[in-house]
């Protein structure tokens, strides 16, 4: 009995091993959807689908100043749409409405600042395809110092962060 045992122990171990090293490898081949210019770091930039004849998208990620100075985003591009603009969320006669920001965003040094629905965000105008889950939209982004930086949006539901009336009502002036 104490051979079975001692066996029947080595196989649950074995089989232990072999699955904690195969889950580490899947992890570590997983892509990190991560991307990095000077001290600037940007994390996982995404964007939302989008009917077939919507003209504009949302683009959102996280930037952290990882550097000793202030920089700013200030704009970008990508191949699906004819312009990119940095904007912020604003009340108008109680309605949110999204306008350019002036002088692109500010990243202060050690702090992150990230780019949401019903915030800050990142607006592709002039789509010339609409975005469908699970398309990998290729982009720039162009910092103050730090210059521009290849990315790619995942484009991906996010129902749970939806904010209401803000994305279908935008109009650009």
């Amino acid at each position: 009995m104490t051979a079975i045992v001692r066996d029947f122990f080595v196989f649950v171990t074995t089989a232990i091993f072999v699955f904690v090293a195969t889950c580490v490898l899947m992890v570590s081949d997983a892509p990190a959807h991560e991307y990095k210019v000077g001290a600037i770091d940007i994390g996982h930039p995404w964007s939302r689908p989008t009917p077939k004849d919507a003209n504009i998208a949302g683009g959102y990620l996280t930037i952290t100043n990882k550097g000793k100075t202030t920089d700013r985003l200030i704009g970008g591009s990508s191949p699906v749409a004819s312009q990119i603009e940095v904007h912020e969320i604003v009340d108008v006669d109680g309605m949110a409405k999204t306008r350019p920001v002036a002088n692109g965003i500010e990243i202060k040094p050690g702090k992150t600042v990230e780019l949401k629905p019903g915030a800050l965000r990142i607006v592709l105008l002039g789509l010339k395809e609409p975005l469908q889950v699970g398309q990998k939209i290729k982009g720039t982004l162009v910092f103050e110092k730090a210059g521009p930086v290849d990315i790619i949006y995942n484009v991906e539901e996010n129902a749970g962060a939806a904010v209401s009336g803000v994305n279908s009502a935008h109009k650009h002036h």
